[in-house]
């Protein structure tokens, strides 16, 4: 049977239900899946439901697939977190990433979906670095293959085919490739010790696919990303390492792809790379997937892109639909409650101290200064609320004083000087550096009973000096153990 060339294309959808118009744009062209994003999941039987239009339309063999990274990059909420890759890297464990793989599949095979964009396997060595941070193993490469493997293994035998990413690695830039072309201008040597160690011990595990980094790597290929590298995708990964999974790409709407090849014309540069699926997204914008299609089909007949590398990349989906074929399986009370148990016993297990903490006494005031929001973007969509944290400490110390905070530190140092000698809890929300206001207010604090609550970034830890504790995350789990750990402190 001849596939559509847009088989090749995995696309976005506007909202949570699939409507009749956008029914027949899907069977029209027959793209080979879906990526799902917040947006699209809401209560878990219409969440279904939308993933059984998509197959009807596009046939049941579609994949379809999410970012359930664990952490701050969550796509379904209604379900066990997984924690962050940057918390399981503090705990070490090979046994627990491999569970938080496989509770992060459950989670989602339960609704049909059938592949995950995830983990990343990049090693986080800049601190500089604005979209990798908590979503590493690590900063050691051995290490983040080593649990960055278990994780996809462990969510691959749940029933969802991982995605490690972004090859050939993210983890060295100072660039997000939401927004600019970052370069990893390293000779071929560093890479094999650093970013490559953990892809080839993916490749090695057999895991289902990889997906594909828009960086340009010099020693590779001078002017390409790559994404759209014939030497990276075919010459490394495929023949140098004998890869026979999938090759996705990350996103085309990506700056670092769509300034230079907008309107989907990097679709046809990345199949003849050697990529067997293209990433489309136009948030709510159909148009964007039909140019993607078009710019396939006018390569054909160019002879830009070969049948043969079509034809090889569609039999690899295929392939894969059958391996994992998305049928639902339940997600029963029982399992819920276990991975629930294994979720909390991680956010205690990766709790870290810096420092002496002040003691906190349960029976007497707590301050806390909190920001309201925290600034999202590129994978991130959600944050925690200064509101939250408040709620959450006031299970365990009732007085809790709180001041929370946006461009105008007045309200919290007005607290302070009302409660002169009571302990002060100063947290931190933002994946992206210290705001001037919680820099004056950890100035205001240093010389009283104070304790840095770093609830994103550990790096801002050292940048205010105080005694701390990292939380490597701020779901609702992580807010549970710091709370019970203060006050058993």
């Amino acid at each position: 049977m001849t596939l559509p060339a847009a088989r090749t294309l995995i696309i976005d959808l506007p909202g949570p239900d699939l409507t009749p118009k956008q029914g027949r744009f899907l069977a029209q062209y027959g793209f080979g899946g879906v990526c799902l994003f917040a947006r699209n999941f809401s209560a878990p039987e219409r969440t279904a439901r939308l993933i059984r239009d998509i197959r009807d339309a596009l046939g049941h063999d579609a994949l379809i697939a999410t970012d359930q990274e664990g952490g701050a990059v969550l796509r379904r909420l209604d379900v066990p977190m997984p924690p962050t890759p940057q918390a399981l890297g503090v705990i070490g464990s090979e046994d627990a990433a491999r569970e938080a793989g496989a509770v992060a599949a459950r989670g989602l095979i339960e609704l049909g979906l059938n592949w995950n964009f995830a983990p990343s396997l990049d090693v986080n060595i800049n601190p500089l670095n604005p979209v990798i941070g908590d979503r590493a193993f690590g900063a050691d490469p051995g290490e983040v293959a080593r649990l960055g493997v278990a994780w996809a293994l462990g969510s691959e035998a749940a029933g969802v085919m991982g995605s490690v990413k972004h090859f050939p690695g993210h983890g060295d830039t100072a660039l997000d490739s939401h927004l600019a072309l970052p370069t990893v201008d390293k000779p071929r040597s560093e890479l094999e010790r650093t970013e490559w160690l953990p892809f080839r011990a993916a490749v090695r595990a057999g895991v289902g696919s990889i997906m594909t980094a828009h960086i340009v790597y010099p020693a590779l290929a001078p002017f390409e990303p790559a994404t759209l590298s014939r030497r990276v995708l075919t010459g490394l990964l495929r023949e140098d390492w004998g890869y026979s999974g999938i090759i996705v790409t990350d996103a085309t709407d990506m700056k670092a792809i769509a300034d230079a090849h907008p309107h989907g014309e990097a679709a046809p540069l990345a199949l003849h790379a050697g990529a067997d699926a293209v990433l489309s997204c136009g948030h709510g914008d159909l148009t964007t997937h039909a140019e993607h299609a078009g710019a396939i089909e006018r390569a054909l007949k160019s002879g830009q892109l070969s049948p043969e590398r079509l034809h090889e990349a569609q039999a690899r989906l295929s392939a894969a639909a059958l391996r994992f074929p998305g049928q639902p399986r339940p997600y029963t009370g029982p399992q819920r409650e276990a991975d629930e148990a294994s979720v909390a016993t991680w956010a205690r297990q990766s709790l870290q101290w810096v420092g002496t903490p002040p003691r906190l006494d349960p029976e007497r005031p707590v301050l806390l200064l909190a920001p309201r929001t925290a600034k999202v973007g590129g994978p991130y969509g959600d944050f925690v609320s200064g509101e939250a944290i408040a709620q959450e400490l006031r299970q365990v110390f009732p007085q809790l004083q709180a001041a929370v905070h946006e461009d105008d530190p007045a309200p919290a140092l007005a607290l302070l000087a009302r409660f002169p000698d009571v302990p002060v809890l100063l947290a931190t929300t933002g994946r992206w550096g210290l705001t001037e206001v919680t820099r004056r207010l950890a100035d205001a604090v240093r010389r009283r009973a104070a304790l840095h609550l770093a609830l994103w970034n550990p790096e801002d830890v050292a940048a205010l000096d105080l005694p701390a504790v990292v939380t490597h995350g701020f779901r609702p789990a992580n807010l549970r153990a710091l709370a019970a750990a203060l006050r058993e402190r």
